[in-house]
Order: C-alpha cells, then sequence, then structure tokens
C-alpha cells in the first residue's frame, strides 16, 4: 500500500494549498476507484450520485473525496445541487478494473462540466516525487509552473509546466524527492506570482496533483 499526496491549486481565486491524503487500494480485477472534486468557484454546494444512489453530499467548492470503489464497468455519475434533483453534470463510462479515475466539476456554473481524468498512482521511481498539473481556474489565463527550490529567482528558472489553459491536464512529472516552491505565473512573464505555495517538502514515493 503506497501513500500519495495531493496538493489541487485551484488558481488565483484560492491561493492556498489544500493537502489530502489518501491510500491506494489493493488490486482487483473486478474493482474501480473514483473521486471526485468540486472545483466551480461560484457554484452551490452539491451532491455526488453514482447509478442514481447518493455516494457523496453536501460537498463544498475546493473539497475533494477520498477514493470509492467500485464496481468495474458501465456506470453513470451526476453531481446535482446539494438536496436537489437538478442535475448539472452526466458522465458515463467503462470504468476498466484497478483503474482509478478523478471527476472535477470544473466552470463558473452557468457553464459547468466534468472533466475525467485517468489517475496513475503507481509508485514513482526510487528517490523521486511524481507531479501532474491541472488547470482548473475558469477565470485564470494560460499560465506557467514553476517548481524550483525554494526562494530560486524566477528570473532564470524555466517553467515545469509552460503555458497551461484552463481544463489543461500535464503528463505526470518525476521530481526528485526534497524541498520544493511552487509558484505560478502568466504565461512568458516572470511576475505577478499568482500562486505561491511557500516551502513544500516532497517526501519520496508521493503523488502531487497541483
Amino acid at each position: 500500500m503506497k501513500r500519495f499526496l495531493s496538493l489541487p491549486l485551484f488558481g488565483i481565486a484560492a491561493l492556498a494549498l489544500s493537502t489530502i491524503l489518501f491510500t491506494t487500494g489493493c488490486g482487483n480485477d473486478a474493482r474501480a476507484r473514483v473521486r471526485v472534486v468540486h472545483a466551480s468557484p461560484d457554484a452551490p454546494n452539491v451532491d455526488v450520485l453514482l447509478d442514481n444512489k447518493a455516494v457523496l453530499t453536501n460537498v463544498a467548492y475546493k473539497a475533494a473525496s477520498a477514493y470509492l470503489t467500485i464496481g468495474a464497468g458501465q456506470h453513470t455519475a451526476k453531481v446535482n445541487v446539494a438536496g436537489t434533483q437538478t442535475t448539472v453534470i452526466t458522465e458515463s463510462g467503462v470504468f476498466a478494473g484497478k483503474s482509478d479515475t478523478t471527476i472535477l466539476a470544473v466552470d463558473k456554473v452557468a457553464n459547468i462540466v466534468g472533466l475525467v481524468l485517468t489517475d496513475n498512482n503507481t509508485a514513482p521511481t526510487s528517490g523521486n516525487v511524481k507531479v501532474r498539473v491541472i488547470h482548473a481556474a475558469p477565470s485564470a489565463p494560460a499560465v506557467d509552473v514553476y517548481v524550483t527550490a525554494p526562494g530560486a529567482d524566477l528570473n532564470t528558472a524555466t517553467p515545469a509546466v509552460a503555458n497551461a489553459a484552463f481544463k489543461d491536464v500535464s503528463a505526470y512529472l518525476s521530481v526528485v524527492a526534497g524541498s520544493y516552491q511552487v509558484r505560478v505565473t502568466p504565461t512568458g512573464a516572470k511576475s505577478p506570482v499568482v500562486i505561491d505555495s511557500g516551502t513544500v517538502a516532497l517526501t519520496a514515493g508521493q503523488s502531487v496533483r497541483l
């Protein structure tokens, strides 16, 4: 069983890092796992239904669930306004056995959609950390993401992820374990820094989502 760290960055509106610890499940060809993240900044609290059965209720903006274990196969996930039958997102698909999926509710409420991601929760190579960047801030422009030593001069730094637009998802990056600072700037500019994580200690074996 491996432990992973998730650090979702929701963009300019939420400068603080939110940390969620979770544990991977044991492999089972007949089981899949799915988690849900509320990333729609002006949407109300929501309920999450799987095959029309409520599995999460009254989920607030920036909240992320733990993985829910489901049977492999065809499933339909719905996001409803909390306490109502008003469905704002419907996502159907086949969930493969031993797969991990994240569904993010993204964009402003008038255009809210589900962003479905296939997660790779295999352990990183020895001594390393896996990093994936998700741009989930609808009001933010395209951005560059820097993952540097704490206090490093951005003027001489190269973005770990460049020109990430809303709903873009990076490939998994491999980073040597250690202390880092994650900073986000508008694409092509070294300032202003619109998100600054401060010093973050990344431990070998972690998987980090920004």
